[in-house]
């Protein structure tokens, strides 16, 4: 029996951009069946203090259409490994700015007990979904902003 690589790739994936298209892309390189794994609204929130501004299904449903990503699964629990025992990937990829933090040696910590490999790519940090949120935080406090003629 041929044993497959699967890949598990998680992000809020909010204003999807070309970041996050280069962390799926080069995800499926290292494997030969790539999970993406979308983060729910309700654990974005949890994570990173703000809901996405693109709801949960158009942010699936985008991420699922890229052609790099064989499926998508909602993340709605923020322990990984827990997460592993529901879609049993054999790598998990994160970007660097994991890398000797806290977070990821914990993730590298409890991963390593199952066998699974965690793989780092570099963070682009000419485009993150931080800086559009930010840059369209400052269009609409503009008095008359984006409102219809």
């Amino acid at each position: 029996m041929v044993q497959h690589r699967v890949g598990y790739a998680p992000g809020v994936y909010d204003l999807f951009h070309v970041g996050h298209l280069n962390i799926l892309r080069h995800a499926r390189s290292q494997c030969d069946y790539l999970v993406a794994g979308v983060v729910s609204d309700e654990m974005a929130e949890l994570a990173k203090g703000h809901r996405p501004v693109i709801p949960l299904p158009e942010r699936l449903e985008i991420v699922r259409s890229v052609r790099h990503v064989d499926a998508a699964f909602v993340e709605t629990v923020p322990d990984k490994v827990e997460t592993w025992q529901q879609v049993r990937f054999d790598v998990i990829f994160k970007g660097d700015d994991w890398r000797g933090t806290e977070k990821g040696e914990r993730l590298e910590h409890d991963f390593a007990e199952v066998g699974v490999e965690v793989v780092y790519f570099p963070y682009t940090v000419h485009t993150s979904s931080t800086q559009l949120r930010r840059a369209l935080d400052v269009l609409v406090s503009r008095p008359g902003a984006l409102s219809a003629p």
